[in-house]
């Protein structure tokens, strides 16, 4: 069974910036591709950014130039580096990596 710890999310005003962390933990293979979703209130899980073991990165066209998606393998490590953000990314932030999910953290972006 594999654990995902997340952490960074926050309260930031249009503009600004944040950097979420997940940790991952118990039977993870580090070669499991790991990602971010998100879930607006009344919205769907919507994929954010996603990498694979290599470093290979696809992101959600309404991020693209802004969010930075990036991992340390011998950390079993996913980040999400978050600027230029806009009050529509407010939403709780997941982690997600072998078929499991983190336990969520909150991004809210509001002036």
């Amino acid at each position: 069974q594999v654990q995902l710890v997340e952490s960074g999310g926050g309260l930031v005003q249009p503009g600004g910036s944040l950097r979420l962390s997940c940790a991952a933990s118990g039977s993870f293979f580090n070669r499991n591709p790991m990602g971010w979703y998100r879930q607006a209130p009344g919205k769907e899980r919507e994929l954010v950014a996603g990498i694979t073991w290599g470093g290979s990165a696809t992101y959600a066209d309404s991020v693209k130039g802004r969010f930075t998606i990036s991992r340390d393998n011998a950390k079993n490590a996913v980040y999400l580096q978050m600027n230029s953000l806009k009050p529509d990314d407010t939403a709780v932030y997941y982690c997600y990596a072998a078929n499991s999910w983190g336990q969520g953290t909150q991004v809210t972006v509001s002036s």
